[in-house]
């Protein structure tokens, strides 16, 4: 009984945190319709860089910058690149199946992993492999020619880019142990200082000060970024890292779900079929890395 209270909490924090990053691909869509895609970028991956430094302050993490060479280059792609390709998909593509294709991360990570860090495919991984693969083909529906290629694609890049710096991030790990929301933190303020000079660089439509604009923007830098992080570190803590990451193929699925309700974006049946194998595919490579641990 005393772990079961133990871990609950733990457990709401983790549906919470799927809440609040699934929904978020429905206020990052609805939001173009105020701001053109590169000028919300920059303004949330800046607003969230603050918050995440309040957050550190109140916590009492030191502001030191560990690994400045890697920090700049994880900012410039994960939070600079991953944070505009995301938005930009999801000017001509769906919330829910922008958030399902960037979601197939682990599918561009693992043959990165297996060419840069030597972890070789094994068992399991393949076949999750292939279900992936079959997924991706259903929700792209090459047969269709109204299909959005081109935002497909860029969600698609979004979840390569993602990818890379994964494998980056874990060969920075391999050689120090850095705070992980002062590394993001960081990575926040330096992919921020990019978007920003691009943003000004390329001048866009003005954006239009409307109640939805500020509410996405605060949305996106308290609730989806500081809270969400807190409540990331919060499950970390408690639960095993692979059943937080089995747990967390909800996010998509919410995403799917709130596009669907919201935005009336009711997925074909072939999208539909694609995306329940690419979620048993996840779901086979989070269940491979709990149980080794």
């Amino acid at each position: 009984m005393s772990e079961a209270r133990r871990l609950w909490p733990a457990v709401a924090a983790l549906a919470l945190l799927s809440l609040v990053w699934g929904y978020n691909w429905v206020v990052m869509k609805k939001v173009l319709a105020f701001v053109h895609p590169i000028d919300f970028t920059a303004l949330r991956v800046l607003f969230g860089a603050l918050a995440l430094f309040v957050v550190m302050k109140l916590r009492g993490v030191p502001f030191r910058l560990e690994a400045p060479g890697a920090t700049i280059l994880l900012g410039v792609l994960q939070c600079g690149a991953f944070s505009m390709l995301i938005q930009l998909a999801l000017v001509g593509g769906g919330a829910g199946k922008t958030a399902v294709l960037v979601y197939a991360m682990p599918f561009w990570l693992l043959p990165l992993a297996w060419l840069v860090l030597g972890e070789r495919i094994q068992g399991m991984q393949w076949l999750a492999i292939v279900l992936g693969a079959l997924g991706l083909i259903g929700v792209l529906e090459p047969w269709e020619l109204t299909t959005n290629v081109v935002s497909s694609v860029v969600a698609l890049s979004a979840g390569a880019v993602w990818a890379v710096s994964a494998v980056l991030a874990k060969r920075l790990y391999a050689r120090s142990q850095p705070d992980l929301i002062a590394l993001t933190a960081w990575q926040m303020l330096f992919g921020a200082v990019v978007v920003c000079a691009i943003a000004l660089l390329y001048p866009s439509r003005p954006i239009e000060p409307s109640a939805y604009f500020f509410g996405a923007l605060a949305y996106n830098a308290l609730a989806a970024t500081a809270l969400a992080w807190l409540l990331w570190l919060f499950v970390l803590k408690r639960l095993p890292a692979g059943l937080a990451g089995l747990a967390s193929l909800a996010v998509p699925a919410v995403g799917v779900l709130s596009a669907w309700g919201e935005l009336g974006e009711r997925p074909s049946a072939a999208e539909g079929a694609g995306m329940a194998l690419i979620a048993c595919a996840l779901a086979l490579l989070s269940w491979r890395a709990l149980r080794e641990r």
